[in-house]
């Protein structure tokens, strides 16, 4: 089988998309894979240096959900569409909600790993107000989910507002994330810390709920908006704070290596959003031992159940009087640690993830040489 994969290199999509190719060429499916958005630097594509049955093509086509994608839009989707007719896949995989209505006649599998009318729902509570360009991007969306042959989503959760913002797709299903446990290390000894992956900035994320309190640990943000060297600072300005003696370490954007480590002497990691169709940080953190303090949304039950300890919905006070308990019972926290670990163990492996997305492929590429 040949399938051609779409995906970015500016969120969690990319390290989705490490999991994916790698687990399809593992089982002999040849890949093409089309990055949008930056063109990745080198130790992001080390990944793919040894695998044989890939081909690369990196493009710099803004994303849907960007503002002024819409000439974009139209570019990249010629482009891929000039690509299918040359190479001839059997199926494509595409992780952009728009492309699912390509002019192509080969089956079109759309993850949605999140939009912008639900982000948007859940960081301020109501619906975008309509405009020129939301219209534009809402029907391309629609256009993309309804032409597809298979929407799946990485959640229940992300299903359902999918459904609820746009329309039921002809066919749906769930495929929770995987990761490789080999990739995280649950055997160094803890250091009494926090970690949490997300930009100050990012609404959605809402790391700034840690920097509201003093905490009787160490706290490190990973992916502020600048590098910053290893030294505490004071938080930036504009974050509100509760205590003016307030500091956490910031760190900026890490490699794989970097993260795993981070990963594998935190006790903690607390995953702190309001958005999330399925985070791929928490599940790095589980399999690397760490206790999991989420938001008490319904994403995060959904896929972490009583393998993880919540604080109450977007409250900063709640957060950090859970992390002080965590702190006070070590045992109660490498407990946590313990449960994160096995539920991830147990429920999102990536080898779960493919076998599931292979039955899939076969199925949509039978049903079109059936009906041929």
């Amino acid at each position: 089988m040949h399938v051609l994969v779409t995906t970015d290199t500016l969120s969690g999509v990319w390290a989705y998309t490490q999991e994916l190719v790698t687990g399809l060429v593992s089982r002999g499916v040849r890949v093409t894979l089309v990055s949008l958005g930056d063109i990745p630097l080198p130790h992001q594509t080390a990944w793919m240096d040894e695998l044989q049955g890939l081909e690369y093509r990196p493009t710099a086509f803004r994303l849907d959900w960007m503002q002024e994608a819409e000439q974009d839009l139209t570019d990249s989707s010629a482009y891929l569409t000039a690509l299918v007719k040359e190479l001839k896949p059997d199926l494509l995989h595409l992780n952009q909600l728009c492309y699912g209505n390509l002019a192509v006649d080969v089956p079109r599998v759309v993850v949605a790993h999140g939009d912008l009318i639900s982000w948007w729902k859940e960081v301020h509570g109501h619906e975008p107000r309509e405009g020129r360009w939301m219209r534009w991007y809402r029907e391309a969306v629609m256009r993309g989910l309804w032409h597809a042959d298979a929407v799946v989503a990485p959640s229940l959760w992300m299903l359902d507002a999918i459904r609820d913002c746009y329309a039921r797709p002809r066919r749906d299903a769930v495929i929770y994330n995987g990761r490789n446990p080999a990739f995280f290390n649950p055997y160094v000894s803890k250091d009494d810390s926090v970690l949490s992956v997300g930009r100050l900035c990012d609404a959605g994320k809402q790391v700034s709920l840690l920097t509201q309190h003093l905490h009787p640990l160490p706290v490190c943000i990973v992916g502020a908006e600048a590098a910053v060297a290893e030294a505490k600072i004071p938080i930036r300005t504009d974050v509100k704070l509760a205590i003016d003696r307030v500091s956490v370490a910031l760190k900026g954007p890490q490699t794989e290596a970097q993260l795993r480590t981070l990963y594998s002497r935190a006790s903690i990691y607390a995953a702190t959003s309001r958005y999330e169709a399925f985070g791929m940080a928490p599940l790095e953190a589980a399999f690397s031992r760490c206790a999991i303090v989420a938001n008490a949304i319904p994403c995060f039950r959904e896929i972490w159940g009583d393998a993880a300890i919540y604080f109450e919905a977007n409250d900063a006070s709640s957060l950090a009087d859970v992390i002080r308990r965590m702190h006070e019972h070590r045992d109660l926290c490498r407990g946590y640690a313990t449960r994160a670990y096995q539920r991830a163990r147990e429920c999102f492996t990536a080898k779960r993830m493919i076998d599931e997305y292979v039955k899939l492929y076969h199925s949509l590429v039978g049903a079109k040489l059936a009906a041929a």
